[in-house]
Order: structure tokens, then sequence, then C-alpha cells
């Protein structure tokens, strides 16, 4: 099995075993897409928080910090992108970003990892600012799962919950 059929395995895994279950058990009035959405927001915000701190704290200037700010605006593009999509993401149908953002989910891990380290092994001086970072990349890794999950049918987590259960004894009336 060749190291791309690994990745895909582990990516396709950490999405039906680990946030798919998760995104089932929302309540009904609160999808994962709503969730994913609002953690992307999130993120932007924390690497927003990041960038600020950096700047204010640490006296950087713009010039030392192009890249991140670059990296801010492409991380507020892809929000306004995905939100343009979101309602081809119908209740009890396959989610087309599940397929969409296939390439983005598993390459987003290395990238958290490597801003967790980054937040680690940073200089005190540098540290808030990273951390913010790090918690900012984690947050979208979350996003960008909760987005890719299937929404069940209306209507589906009503009878999950009362398939095989009878009435409990102060429900008897």
């Amino acid at each position: 099995m060749s190291f791309g059929n690994r990745v895909n395995q582990f990516d396709a895994w950490l999405l039906d075993r680990v946030f798919q279950p998760f995104a089932d058990a929302l309540p009904e009035r609160l999808t994962a897409m709503e969730m994913g959405m609002s953690f992307q927001v999130g993120s932007i915000v924390l690497s927003a928080a990041s960038i600020s701190a950096l700047l204010v704290l640490e006296g950087m200037t713009l010039d030392n910090l192009i890249t991140n700010v670059l990296g801010w605006f492409f991380e507020v593009i892809f929000y306004i992108g995905i939100h343009r999509m979101r309602r081809l993401v119908k209740p009890g149908y396959q989610n087309p970003l599940r397929v969409m953002l296939a390439g983005m989910r598993p390459i987003s891990i290395p990238f958290a990892a490597y801003a967790f380290y980054q937040a680690v092994t940073a200089d005190r001086a540098y540290e808030l600012a990273l951390w913010f970072n790090s918690l900012s990349q984690l947050v979208f890794v979350a996003g960008i799962y909760l987005i890719s999950c299937n929404v069940p049918p209306p209507g589906h987590r009503a009878r999950q919950t009362s398939f095989g259960r009878g009435p409990l004894p102060n429900e008897i009336g």
C-alpha cells in the first residue's frame, strides 16, 4: 500500500469513526456544517489574535509579518468559498464537500502539528502568539472535518434515540 493510500485511509477513518459519530450526535437544530463553519470563524479570529500579538506585544512591523497576513487573507477567502458552497450540503444526501476537501483535510493535520511544535519550542517572547496560532490550526482541522460530515435526514435523530428503548418508569403515565 502506498503512502498516499495510507493517508487517504487514515483520513477516511478519522472522518467516519471520529467526526461523523460526533456530527450524528449533535442536536437536530445544530448541524455539523454550522458547527464547522463556527470553528472556521474561530480559527480566523485566533489567527488574527496571533498576528495582533506579534504586532502589539513584540513590536513587529507588517513587513515582518507579511506572510502571516497573507495567510490570514487566504483563511478568510477559504471561509467565504465554503460559505458560498454550503447550500450544496443537503440533509440525507452525500456531502459534496466531503470529496472536495479530501486533499485539504489530511494536509491540515501536519500543519497543525507543526504549529503545536512551534508553540512548544518557541522563545519566551513569541510563546503567546504561537500558542494562538497553534490553537487556530487545531480549530481549523476540527472545523474542516465537521464541514465534511454528512448531514442526516430530518427526524433521523428522533428515530435513533427511540430505537430499542421502552419507556422509563417515570415516563409511564
